[in-house]
């Protein structure tokens, strides 16, 4: 299976629900990184990943 920058997404939304199910204290810190990392594989900023 090849990823793609449109895996990256759904990928990072699971990791951060495990996360917060587990360390619920978390879940500022967890939601704050998702939403800058998701913002910048949106922007395009993060192409080199090259993936």
């Amino acid at each position: 299976m090849t990823l793609t920058v449109a895996h990256i997404t759904p990928i990072m939304s699971l990791i951060a629900g495990v996360l917060i199910l587990i360390m619920p204290r978390l879940l500022n810190f967890i939601v704050a990184i998702f939403l800058i990392l998701n913002g910048l594989i949106g922007l395009g900023l993060l192409r080199w990943l090259h993936l």
